[in-house]
């Protein structure tokens, strides 16, 4: 059966790439802010793996970008199988003596209140959907501390924590997970890392090498297609963090 699917932030990485590979028989709804070229040539992407792809722009960082974007997805649709929260990002490295309050503020409004809100506004879709089920991306930034990145090792942290909550409170209707990738190699790390950093976390891991966008839309597959997780958070690192 066809699923109507939404992904935030699908316009490159891990985003772009879970577009491509869920887009056999599906319709997409893509998501992006500022890469319209990027998110134009996904959306072409979709069409070519045999699904159907709906081009949506909105600011997910603000209140009222989240509310256009679950508003446009509503006047396409009057139900939705999947949500993909998977906008996100770093931002600016900042060590803990230099905190900014209005880094802090964006750092987690891109991170974890867009989510919270995108999840609150597509509930009643959702609810309308078949075996539906929302996938947040979080990190392992979150696991072992992340220095310089604390902020939105934090942003990720709570997302996390949102993920177990409304897990149970949106249950046994609609199922909630998490996916926390390690070091994957997408143009996330293109302006926060260095080339000296990724190499070194890469000696750190016990793979000696990093992931990349299809290990994580590998694994959104699976979490979609299992109805018997939930409430999980499905760490994807290559050992970098193990429990």
């Amino acid at each position: 059966m066809a699923k109507s699917i939404l992904i935030t932030g699908a316009s490159t990485g891990i985003g772009a790439e879970t577009a491509l590979q869920l887009a056999k028989g599906n319709e997409i709804f893509v998501h992006y802010f500022s890469s319209g070229k990027a998110a134009e040539k996904v959306a072409a992407g979709v069409e070519q793996n045999g699904g159907k792809s709906r081009l949506i722009q909105a600011d997910l960082s603000t209140e009222q970008g989240c509310r256009d974007l679950v508003g446009a997805v509503a006047g396409e649709t009057d139900k939705l199988d999947v949500l993909v929260n998977n906008a996100g990002g770093l931002i600016k490295r900042q060590g803990v003596r230099e905190y900014e309050w209005r880094l802090m503020e964006e750092i987690f409004a891109l991170n974890t209140y867009s989510a919270m809100l995108v999840t609150s506004l597509c509930v009643p879709l959702l609810e309308k959907g078949k075996d539906p089920c929302i996938i947040n991306l979080t990190s392992v930034a979150m696991r072992h501390g992340a220095p310089t990145a604390t902020i939105y090792g934090a942003s990720k942290a709570a997302l996390d924590s949102f993920t177990r909550g409304i897990a149970k409170e949106l249950a046994p209707a609609i199922r909630v997970n998490a996916v926390a990738p390690g070091v994957i190699v997408t143009p996330f790390h293109d302006k926060v890392s260095t080339p000296e950093q990724l190499e070194s976390w890469k000696e750190l891991n016990p793979l000696k090498k990093h992931g990349h966008a299809g290990h994580i839309a590998e694994t959104i597959r699976f979490l979609i297609e299992n109805d018997f997780i939930n409430g999980e958070t499905i760490d994807i690192n290559g050992g970098l963090f193990m429990r």
